[in-house]
């Protein structure tokens, strides 16, 4: 019995010590990834950013295209996707004719 028992607090122990050893080890990593990121301590600038949306895309496709009046009501999704992509168009050609850089990119949320 006192065998069974010292075997038991021997594994339990090892167990033990096996855990605590994890967990340093996850702090570590934690450590090592704030400071690479550079986090609450060290905060770096925010980057701004400029978010466009267009209220009514369908009624500016029927507006601007024969078309889309015909698609807008069978196929909406598209005819919005189309409108983001002719502004987003627009918008750069008016941009770089103003000499400014941008990177523009359509998000689907």
């Amino acid at each position: 019995m006192t065998t069974l028992l010292l075997t038991l607090s021997i594994i339990l122990t090892l167990i033990s010590a096996w855990l605590f050893w994890q967990v340093r080890m996850q702090k570590a990593l934690i450590q090592d990834a704030l400071q690479e990121s550079h986090g609450p301590d060290d905060t770096r600038e925010p980057q701004l950013a400029l978010t466009l949306q267009v209220v009514d895309p369908i009624a500016v496709a029927r507006r601007e295209s024969r078309s889309a009046r015909v698609l807008a009501d069978r196929l909406p999704v598209m005819v919005t996707r189309l409108v983001y992509q002719e502004v987003m168009k627009e918008l750069q050609k008016e941009l770089e004719e103003r000499d400014i850089q941008v990177t523009m990119q359509l998000d689907y949320r």
